[in-house]
């Protein structure tokens, strides 16, 4: 299965954007979804992830409350609403489909990713 992540672009703090992962080759359904960053010259971070079903959404403490993840698995795309961005969620931004949901290290399909630059 192929990710496609979209929406990246810069905006000021204070904004919002929404980013889109979308997949083909195959059904994003089988696998819960993470979401990744990574600032120039820093490790990749995980960001939250949303299991196979939506029920189940988690956020790291640094985006908690701004950001948001959805999918419509009918589109066979999942969601990343940031909002109240800051400077130091600058960054490109990953999709990953997981393995499991519990275990955001256990990765099948990563996307190629998306830049978002926060201005301040």
């Amino acid at each position: 299965v192929q990710l496609v992540e979209s929406g990246g672009g810069l905006v000021q703090a204070g904004g919002s954007l929404r980013l889109s992962c979308a997949a083909s080759g195959g059904t994003i359904s089988r696998w819960a979804v993470g979401w990744f960053r990574q600032a120039p010259g820093m490790e990749r971070n995980f960001v939250g992830a949303i299991n196979r079903s939506g029920g189940r959404i988690y956020n790291e403490d640094s985006v908690k409350g701004r950001f948001t993840i959805s999918r419509d698995n009918a589109k066979n795309t999942v969601y990343l609403q940031m909002s109240s961005l800051k400077p130091e969620d600058t960054a490109s931004y990953y999709c990953a489909a997981l393995r499991r949901f519990s275990d955001p290290g256990r990765i099948d399909y990563w996307g190629q990713g998306t830049q978002v630059t926060v201005s301040s």
